[in-house]
């Protein structure tokens, strides 16, 4: 019975795989607007971000509201290089990268001690203390104005200089963004960082090095991070550093709040959501309030946030999975239906989507 089970999901997980595959794919041949392609490019970006954000707060249970930083020092480090010693996109990408798991694992060896409320008081600090930085040497980072002169990502003697070319490259990286998280997910490794999510101290009792998978966590997601920022960078061939402030870690957490924590393709739904109702806030609000100002953007999106938290509490994912168990009820009334069995294959999910108290 198991075995046709796990042979079931397995091919639930195929078909979704092979849908996204066949979506990316057809998009670009139905969106030729370049603005409206443009953002879906951004999704792409933002959801390596919130992917590795939700193997840290979703599955493992660490909040981090400081992720921006990871995300500028990718942007930073592979603009730096490429521009002032001359690399090439692809090898200032992985040096960045190498660059921001060093950082990474300095912060996380001293913050990952703490919990809950200290946790993410300390690694809002980290991003304060990176965005200073980013604002503060202006003879490395050009300062608040930033820096132009980024070259286009290129691999070998390919040059993608064009938005479906960027385009493809980005839900490239997505796609393997995916598949490496579904892979931890699904590992050893995993199943460690859900106990801990569930009880630190149950996991520890039972053998689970908590503080060292907290560490290899926190790194990893800190690289989803940095190899985002550094398509980010060779995406605007601009930066400075406003995009990779606080106001950018808070609307990743939300974004993998709206999508839902406890899923891995939680991130892409949440990322187009925010970014979709953002456009939509941006056109409706100066029609209904014509002398408001963007803090009233805000406010409706805050509204929404709390009704999406309320009605949904464990994200888009999770009121998918919610209506799938109650679908299938409905089916067999003469069953009794075991929410934690809901096909995770179709939008795979690991426990209640909130945050450990």
């Amino acid at each position: 019975m198991k075995q046709k089970e796990r042979a079931k999901k397995n091919y639930f997980k195929c078909i979704a795989q092979i849908l996204f595959m066949l979506m990316v794919a057809v998009i670009p041949l139905l969106i030729t607007n370049t603005y409206y392609l443009g953002n879906i490019v951004l999704i792409g970006i933002y959801s390596i971000v919130v992917i590795g954000l939700c193997l840290l707060m979703g599955y493992a249970g660490q909040v981090s509201l400081g992720h921006a930083a990871f995300y500028g020092l990718g942007a930073y480090g592979s603009g730096l290089l490429t521009v002032n010693w001359g690399w090439e996109p692809l090898p200032a990408m992985l040096a960045a990268a190498l660059i921001t798991a060093l950082v990474a694992y300095v912060i996380g060896a001293s913050t990952l001690k703490l919990r809950e409320h200290y946790l993410a008081l300390a690694t809002l600090g980290a991003g304060v203390i990176v965005y200073i930085f980013f604002n503060e040497q202006v003879n490395l980072t050009g300062g608040p104005s930033g820096f132009s002169g980024i070259p286009y990502f290129t691999i070998g003697g390919w040059v993608f200089s064009s938005e479906v070319s960027y385009y493809y490259l980005v839900w490239f990286f997505v796609f393997v963004a995916v598949v490496f998280a579904r892979n931890v997910v699904d590992s050893r490794i995993g199943r460690a960082l859900r106990a801990l999510h569930g009880s630190e101290l149950a996991a520890a009792c039972m053998g689970v090095p908590a503080y060292k998978y907290k560490i290899q966590v926190f790194v990893v997601s800190a690289v989803y991070g940095s190899v985002a920022g550094s398509l980010y960078a060779h995406y605007v061939t601009f930066i400075s550093p406003s995009p990779f402030g606080f106001q950018a870690s808070v609307e990743f957490v939300l974004m993998a709040a709206i999508g839902g924590l406890a899923s891995i393709w939680g991130p892409l739904f949440g990322v187009a959501a925010v970014l979709m109702l953002t456009e939509l806030l941006r056109a409706v609000v100066p029609i209904l309030l014509p002398t408001a100002g963007g803090e009233f953007e805000i406010i409706f999106f805050g509204l929404i946030l709390v009704a999406v938290m309320i009605f949904m509490p464990g994200g888009l994912t999770g009121g998918v999975k919610d209506w799938w168990v109650r679908r299938s009820h409905a089916a067999s009334p003469g069953t009794v239906t075991d929410p934690d069995k809901a096909p995770e294959d179709i939008l795979p999910s690991a426990g209640s989507g909130r945050l450990s108290k």
